[in-house]
Protein backbone atom coordinates (compact mmCIF):
# COMPACT_ATOMS: atom_id res chain seq x y z
CA UNK A 1 0.00 0.00 0.00
CA UNK A 2 2.78 2.27 0.93
CA UNK A 3 4.34 1.53 -2.79
CA UNK A 4 0.83 2.38 -3.89
CA UNK A 5 0.68 5.35 -2.42
CA UNK A 6 3.90 6.68 -3.52
CA UNK A 7 3.33 6.49 -6.94
CA UNK A 8 -0.01 8.09 -6.69
CA UNK A 9 1.66 10.80 -5.35
CA UNK A 10 4.09 10.74 -7.78
CA UNK A 11 1.76 10.66 -10.85
CA UNK A 12 -0.03 13.10 -9.28
CA UNK A 13 3.31 15.23 -9.55
CA UNK A 14 3.35 14.40 -13.19
CA UNK A 15 -0.01 15.25 -14.40
CA UNK A 16 0.48 18.79 -12.22
CA UNK A 17 2.70 20.19 -15.08
CA UNK A 18 -0.43 20.77 -17.20
CA UNK A 19 0.94 18.14 -20.16
CA UNK A 20 -0.23 15.27 -21.78
CA UNK A 21 1.25 12.57 -20.94
CA UNK A 22 1.28 9.08 -23.08
CA UNK A 23 0.90 5.53 -20.78
CA UNK A 24 4.12 4.39 -21.93
CA UNK A 25 5.86 7.37 -20.76
CA UNK A 26 3.69 7.49 -17.63
CA UNK A 27 4.86 4.34 -16.96
CA UNK A 28 8.51 4.32 -17.75
CA UNK A 29 8.29 7.33 -15.41
CA UNK A 30 6.64 5.37 -12.24
CA UNK A 31 8.87 1.95 -13.48
CA UNK A 32 6.01 -0.11 -13.68
CA UNK A 33 4.03 -1.46 -16.15
CA UNK A 34 1.22 0.03 -18.70
CA UNK A 35 -1.47 -1.72 -16.88
CA UNK A 36 -0.74 -0.57 -13.48
CA UNK A 37 0.00 2.76 -14.65
CA UNK A 38 -3.65 2.75 -15.83
CA UNK A 39 -4.81 1.25 -12.45
CA UNK A 40 -2.94 3.95 -10.54
CA UNK A 41 -4.69 6.72 -12.76
CA UNK A 42 -8.18 4.88 -11.93
CA UNK A 43 -6.88 5.42 -7.99
CA UNK A 44 -6.36 9.24 -8.77
CA UNK A 45 -9.74 9.47 -9.88
CA UNK A 46 -11.30 7.49 -6.81
CA UNK A 47 -10.02 10.13 -4.69
CA UNK A 48 -11.93 12.91 -7.27
CA UNK A 49 -8.72 14.14 -9.17
CA UNK A 50 -10.38 14.73 -12.67
CA UNK A 51 -7.97 12.83 -14.40
CA UNK A 52 -8.76 13.83 -18.34
CA UNK A 53 -7.82 11.02 -21.28
CA UNK A 54 -6.98 12.72 -24.09
CA UNK A 55 -7.64 10.64 -27.50
CA UNK A 56 -6.06 11.15 -30.93
CA UNK A 57 -2.63 10.00 -32.08
CA UNK A 58 -1.01 12.36 -29.53
CA UNK A 59 -3.19 11.42 -27.11
CA UNK A 60 -3.06 10.69 -23.24
CA UNK A 61 -3.63 11.72 -19.88
CA UNK A 62 -3.76 15.14 -18.17
CA UNK A 63 -5.12 16.70 -14.81
CA UNK A 64 -8.47 18.39 -15.86
CA UNK A 65 -9.51 21.85 -14.47
CA UNK A 66 -11.34 22.02 -11.25
CA UNK A 67 -9.42 19.76 -9.38
CA UNK A 68 -9.00 21.25 -5.90
CA UNK A 69 -5.28 20.90 -3.93
CA UNK A 70 -4.43 21.54 -0.28
CA UNK A 71 -3.69 25.15 0.56
CA UNK A 72 0.35 26.06 0.42
CA UNK A 73 0.94 28.50 3.31
CA UNK A 74 3.87 30.80 2.40
CA UNK A 75 4.45 34.14 3.60
CA UNK A 76 6.79 36.40 1.58
CA UNK A 77 10.29 34.66 3.03
CA UNK A 78 8.95 31.20 2.69
CA UNK A 79 8.29 31.80 -0.94
CA UNK A 80 11.84 33.35 -1.69
CA UNK A 81 13.51 30.87 0.11
CA UNK A 82 11.65 28.17 -2.47
CA UNK A 83 12.59 30.29 -5.71
CA UNK A 84 16.05 30.08 -4.62
CA UNK A 85 16.45 27.15 -3.18
CA UNK A 86 14.75 25.28 -6.35
CA UNK A 87 16.43 27.63 -9.03
CA UNK A 88 20.40 27.45 -7.50
CA UNK A 89 20.07 22.99 -6.34
CA UNK A 90 23.16 22.15 -7.37
CA UNK A 91 23.30 20.81 -10.86
CA UNK A 92 26.09 18.06 -10.40
CA UNK A 93 23.64 15.46 -8.94
CA UNK A 94 22.00 13.41 -11.54
CA UNK A 95 18.55 13.81 -12.54
CA UNK A 96 17.67 16.81 -9.63
CA UNK A 97 17.10 19.37 -12.60
CA UNK A 98 13.78 17.76 -13.89
CA UNK A 99 12.43 17.85 -10.64
CA UNK A 100 13.64 20.90 -9.17
CA UNK A 101 11.93 22.57 -12.44
CA UNK A 102 8.49 20.20 -11.89
CA UNK A 103 8.46 20.97 -8.31
CA UNK A 104 8.73 24.75 -9.06
CA UNK A 105 6.04 24.91 -11.16
CA UNK A 106 4.02 22.64 -9.25
CA UNK A 107 4.59 25.40 -6.04
CA UNK A 108 3.58 28.27 -8.55
CA UNK A 109 0.66 27.40 -9.52
CA UNK A 110 -0.79 26.55 -5.70
CA UNK A 111 0.57 29.90 -4.80
CA UNK A 112 -1.70 33.31 -4.55
CA UNK A 113 -0.80 35.75 -7.05
CA UNK A 114 0.75 37.74 -5.10
CA UNK A 115 3.86 35.03 -3.78
CA UNK A 116 3.62 34.07 -7.41
CA UNK A 117 4.79 37.37 -8.45
CA UNK A 118 7.63 37.43 -5.96
CA UNK A 119 9.28 33.81 -7.24
CA UNK A 120 8.97 35.18 -11.07
CA UNK A 121 10.73 38.37 -9.98
CA UNK A 122 13.96 35.86 -8.79
CA UNK A 123 13.88 33.56 -12.49
CA UNK A 124 17.59 33.94 -13.22
CA UNK A 125 20.49 32.96 -14.93
CA UNK A 126 22.65 30.20 -13.26
CA UNK A 127 26.20 29.68 -14.87
CA UNK A 128 27.04 26.29 -15.00
CA UNK A 129 29.66 25.59 -11.43
CA UNK A 130 30.68 22.14 -10.53
CA UNK A 131 32.04 22.79 -6.95
CA UNK A 132 29.25 23.63 -4.55
CA UNK A 133 30.80 26.04 -1.70
CA UNK A 134 28.48 28.75 -0.05
CA UNK A 135 28.57 32.03 -1.08
CA UNK A 136 28.27 35.36 1.20
CA UNK A 137 24.86 35.98 3.01
CA UNK A 138 22.21 38.53 1.09
CA UNK A 139 19.51 40.20 2.41
CA UNK A 140 16.28 39.17 0.88
CA UNK A 141 14.95 42.49 0.65
CA UNK A 142 17.71 43.71 -1.50
CA UNK A 143 17.27 40.49 -4.07
CA UNK A 144 13.45 41.42 -4.21
CA UNK A 145 13.91 44.78 -5.23
CA UNK A 146 16.90 43.88 -7.99
CA UNK A 147 14.62 40.85 -9.13
CA UNK A 148 11.62 43.00 -9.48
CA UNK A 149 13.11 45.81 -10.94
CA UNK A 150 14.53 43.18 -13.39
CA UNK A 151 11.26 41.48 -14.63
CA UNK A 152 9.31 44.80 -14.47
CA UNK A 153 12.62 47.02 -16.72
CA UNK A 154 12.24 49.62 -13.71
CA UNK A 155 15.13 51.91 -12.99
CA UNK A 156 16.85 51.51 -9.72
CA UNK A 157 18.97 54.22 -7.76
CA UNK A 158 22.01 52.13 -5.70
CA UNK A 159 24.57 52.83 -3.44
CA UNK A 160 27.89 50.48 -3.53
CA UNK A 161 28.66 49.06 -0.39
CA UNK A 162 31.79 48.19 1.30
CA UNK A 163 33.46 44.56 1.19
CA UNK A 164 31.77 44.19 4.79
CA UNK A 165 28.15 45.03 3.24
CA UNK A 166 28.17 48.57 5.19
CA UNK A 167 26.94 51.61 4.05
CA UNK A 168 29.53 54.35 3.58
CA UNK A 169 28.86 57.81 5.21
CA UNK A 170 28.38 60.85 2.94
CA UNK A 171 31.25 62.60 4.84
CA UNK A 172 33.68 59.59 4.09
CA UNK A 173 36.56 59.34 1.35
CA UNK A 174 35.46 56.83 -0.35
CA UNK A 175 32.00 57.97 -0.59
CA UNK A 176 30.09 57.94 -3.87
CA UNK A 177 26.73 59.01 -4.93
CA UNK A 178 24.15 56.47 -5.34
CA UNK A 179 24.11 55.30 -9.42
CA UNK A 180 21.00 55.06 -11.46
CA UNK A 181 21.17 51.87 -12.91
CA UNK A 182 18.73 50.34 -16.01
CA UNK A 183 19.06 46.53 -14.48
CA UNK A 184 18.65 43.85 -17.23
CA UNK A 185 19.99 40.39 -15.82
CA UNK A 186 20.29 38.56 -12.94
CA UNK A 187 23.24 36.19 -12.87
CA UNK A 188 24.40 33.38 -9.86
CA UNK A 189 28.17 32.82 -10.96
CA UNK A 190 30.41 30.93 -8.49
CA UNK A 191 28.22 31.12 -5.52
CA UNK A 192 27.60 34.83 -5.94
CA UNK A 193 24.52 36.83 -7.37
CA UNK A 194 25.63 39.27 -9.95
CA UNK A 195 23.52 42.26 -11.50
CA UNK A 196 24.20 42.92 -15.20
CA UNK A 197 23.08 46.75 -15.64
CA UNK A 198 23.22 50.06 -17.73
CA UNK A 199 24.79 52.75 -15.10
CA UNK A 200 22.85 55.89 -16.82
CA UNK A 201 25.23 58.15 -14.50
CA UNK A 202 28.34 56.95 -16.14
CA UNK A 203 26.35 55.93 -19.59
CA UNK A 204 28.09 52.52 -19.20
CA UNK A 205 27.48 48.64 -18.74
CA UNK A 206 28.68 47.33 -15.05
CA UNK A 207 28.23 44.01 -13.21
CA UNK A 208 27.80 44.46 -9.48
CA UNK A 209 27.32 41.91 -6.52
CA UNK A 210 23.90 42.19 -5.33
CA UNK A 211 25.26 41.60 -1.58
CA UNK A 212 27.34 45.05 -2.52
CA UNK A 213 24.17 46.94 -2.91
CA UNK A 214 22.07 48.65 -0.99
CA UNK A 215 19.29 49.45 -4.39
CA UNK A 216 16.36 51.54 -3.90
CA UNK A 217 13.26 51.15 -6.86
CA UNK A 218 12.00 54.17 -8.39
CA UNK A 219 8.85 52.78 -10.41
CA UNK A 220 10.32 54.69 -13.57
CA UNK A 221 10.22 52.24 -16.49
CA UNK A 222 13.08 52.30 -19.30
CA UNK A 223 13.57 50.68 -22.57
CA UNK A 224 15.81 47.59 -22.38
CA UNK A 225 18.93 47.51 -24.42
CA UNK A 226 21.08 45.43 -25.89
CA UNK A 227 23.98 43.31 -24.42
CA UNK A 228 27.04 43.93 -25.71
CA UNK A 229 28.17 40.47 -27.47
CA UNK A 230 24.83 38.83 -26.25
CA UNK A 231 26.40 36.08 -23.96
CA UNK A 232 25.94 36.64 -20.17
CA UNK A 233 28.41 33.98 -18.71
CA UNK A 234 31.61 35.95 -20.86
CA UNK A 235 30.35 39.10 -19.98
CA UNK A 236 30.24 38.67 -16.23
CA UNK A 237 33.60 36.54 -16.18
CA UNK A 238 35.24 39.05 -18.71
CA UNK A 239 34.02 42.12 -16.01
CA UNK A 240 37.28 43.13 -13.87
CA UNK A 241 35.62 45.07 -11.40
CA UNK A 242 32.46 43.08 -10.19
CA UNK A 243 34.05 43.46 -6.39
CA UNK A 244 34.85 40.08 -5.90
CA UNK A 245 36.97 38.46 -2.56
CA UNK A 246 37.05 35.06 -1.78
CA UNK A 247 34.30 34.14 -0.57
CA UNK A 248 34.88 32.36 3.21
CA UNK A 249 37.28 33.21 5.38
CA UNK A 250 39.84 30.74 4.49
CA UNK A 251 42.79 29.88 6.66
CA UNK A 252 44.88 29.99 3.61
CA UNK A 253 44.01 32.02 0.66
CA UNK A 254 46.23 32.17 -2.42
CA UNK A 255 46.23 33.04 -5.89
CA UNK A 256 48.20 31.89 -9.68
CA UNK A 257 48.14 33.08 -13.28
CA UNK A 258 46.95 30.33 -15.58
CA UNK A 259 47.70 29.41 -18.98
CA UNK A 260 43.67 28.72 -19.28
CA UNK A 261 41.09 31.40 -20.96
CA UNK A 262 38.70 33.44 -17.73
CA UNK A 263 35.47 31.26 -18.93
CA UNK A 264 37.43 28.03 -18.85
CA UNK A 265 38.93 28.56 -15.41
CA UNK A 266 35.11 29.66 -14.44
CA UNK A 267 33.88 26.42 -15.21
CA UNK A 268 35.60 24.73 -13.05
CA UNK A 269 36.39 26.77 -10.14
CA UNK A 270 35.12 26.27 -7.01
CA UNK A 271 32.26 28.65 -5.85
CA UNK A 272 33.10 31.56 -4.30
CA UNK A 273 36.76 31.89 -5.92
CA UNK A 274 37.69 35.10 -8.20
CA UNK A 275 38.27 34.58 -11.27
CA UNK A 276 40.47 37.41 -13.71
CA UNK A 277 40.33 37.95 -16.91
CA UNK A 278 43.82 38.98 -18.28
CA UNK A 279 43.67 38.11 -22.01
CA UNK A 280 41.70 35.89 -24.17
CA UNK A 281 44.27 32.95 -22.64
CA UNK A 282 45.32 34.06 -19.68
CA UNK A 283 43.20 34.30 -16.47
CA UNK A 284 44.06 34.66 -12.17
CA UNK A 285 42.43 32.94 -9.70
CA UNK A 286 42.53 33.29 -6.35
CA UNK A 287 41.02 30.94 -4.20
CA UNK A 288 41.27 29.63 -0.21
CA UNK A 289 41.58 26.34 1.47
CA UNK A 290 42.09 24.82 4.75
CA UNK A 291 46.05 24.26 3.88
CA UNK A 292 48.20 25.84 1.55
CA UNK A 293 48.67 22.12 0.13
CA UNK A 294 44.72 21.97 -0.72
CA UNK A 295 45.27 25.11 -2.71
CA UNK A 296 48.11 24.03 -4.56
CA UNK A 297 45.87 20.40 -5.19
CA UNK A 298 42.90 22.85 -6.54
CA UNK A 299 45.18 24.39 -8.81
CA UNK A 300 46.67 20.86 -10.39
CA UNK A 301 43.65 19.96 -10.84
CA UNK A 302 43.49 22.78 -13.72
CA UNK A 303 46.42 20.71 -15.84
CA UNK A 304 48.12 23.79 -17.18
CA UNK A 305 51.46 25.62 -16.41
CA UNK A 306 50.97 27.84 -13.56
CA UNK A 307 52.59 31.33 -13.11
CA UNK A 308 52.85 34.47 -10.58
CA UNK A 309 51.81 32.18 -7.35
CA UNK A 310 50.80 34.48 -4.29
CA UNK A 311 52.39 34.43 -1.49
CA UNK A 312 55.25 32.22 -1.50
CA UNK A 313 54.27 29.86 1.16
CA UNK A 314 51.98 28.38 -1.73
CA UNK A 315 55.03 28.21 -3.96
CA UNK A 316 56.77 26.11 -1.15
CA UNK A 317 53.69 23.65 -1.24
CA UNK A 318 53.72 23.29 -4.45
CA UNK A 319 56.90 22.14 -4.56
CA UNK A 320 56.89 19.39 -2.10
CA UNK A 321 53.92 18.29 -3.12
CA UNK A 322 55.86 17.74 -6.62
CA UNK A 323 58.63 16.40 -4.94
CA UNK A 324 56.74 14.61 -3.05
CA UNK A 325 55.08 12.81 -6.18
CA UNK A 326 58.44 12.34 -7.10
CA UNK A 327 60.05 9.84 -5.26
CA UNK A 328 56.85 7.93 -5.53
CA UNK A 329 57.57 4.14 -6.51
CA UNK A 330 55.56 1.92 -8.67
CA UNK A 331 53.87 -0.59 -6.64
CA UNK A 332 54.58 -4.01 -7.84
CA UNK A 333 52.05 -6.26 -9.33
CA UNK A 334 50.70 -9.37 -7.10
CA UNK A 335 52.56 -11.97 -7.12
Amino acid sequence: MATTSHRALQLLSLLGTGRTWPLRDLAAKLEVSERTARRDLDTLRELGYPVATVRGPHGGYRLGTGHTLPPLLFDHEQALAIAIALQTAPRSVYGLQDGTARALVTVQQAMPATLRAAMESLRLTRLRNYWEFPGPPIDPAALTTVGTAVRLHHILTAEVLRPDGTRIAPDKADFAAPHRLEPHHLVVWTGRWYLIAYDLNDQCWRVDRVDRLHPRPTGRAFTPRELPGGDLAHFVMTSPDRGDTPAADWPCTGSARLNLPAQVVAHWAPGGSVVEHLDPHHSRLTLGAWSWAGVAGILATFDTDLTDLHPPALTQACQQIAHRYTTLQPTPPPT
